[in-house]
């Protein structure tokens, strides 16, 4: 495990069974961690609501909502109470119109940012955002980051043999970066897409933990 052999035997199954993709498909997401592009407004709150409704769901399940969302706000505007009519989440459904009524604002304030941290950090801040899914949402955005989430803590506990805790402890994330790290050097792929291949692997189950 943890070599480039493991890593693209891995993308390689993934790709074989048609589930190479988050909000965009692993090779726009891979494009975008190397070159990153400037999101329009627009473009910045689907992505934004694409992760508030991520959490809890399958991926599958999560794109059809989006897309159902999307679809009518790009129709009928943010309109709180129909989109409740439509997903009864009173909390995701706020923020979702909060973001899309202030997608200017929000996006321009993204890309004065002038550093990668700044820029997590001033997502963190979104409503029902939070410094977890900053970090998945900051990886669509094309910023070569990960999203710390159980899986990959779970890997990254085994990668440094240490005893596995679900808690993002500072020994947790240690491991982890070390993990992609030694990763990135082994594929020289960015970080962002390793993680997205890696979280992808174990969802599947082509990685047991």
């Amino acid at each position: 495990m943890f070599d480039a052999q493991w890593f693209f035997d891995l993308e390689k199954q993934i790709r074989a069974c048609g589930a190479d993709s988050d909000a965009q498909s692993f090779d726009e997401i891979r494009d975008n961690l190397a070159n990153p592009h400037k999101f329009s407004p627009d473009a910045f709150a689907e992505m934004c609501a694409y992760v508030i409704l991520a959490g809890g769901f399958s991926q599958k399940t999560a794109k059809r909502i989006h897309k159902n969302i999307m679809d009518y706000i790009y129709k009928n505007g943010a309109d709180f109470d129909g989109l409740f009519q439509m997903f009864h989440n009173k909390n995701k459904i706020s923020a979702i119109c909060k973001i899309w009524e202030n997608r200017k604002e929000l996006c321009d304030g993204f890309y004065v940012c002038g550093t990668d941290e700044e820029r997590l950090r001033y997502l963190a801040k979104l409503p029902h955002i939070g410094k977890i899914t900053a970090n998945h949402l900051a990886r669509n955005l094309g910023v070569d980051t990960v999203k710390y989430d159980v899986w990959i803590r779970r890997l990254g506990a085994l990668y440094a043999g240490i005893c596995r805790t679900d808690e993002l402890t500072p020994d947790i994330k240690n491991a982890c970066d070390d993990m992609f790290a030694h990763l990135v050097t082994a594929t020289k792929l960015p970080r962002g897409y390793i993680d997205v291949v890696l979280w992808k692997s174990c969802q599947i189950g082509l990685i047991k933990l």
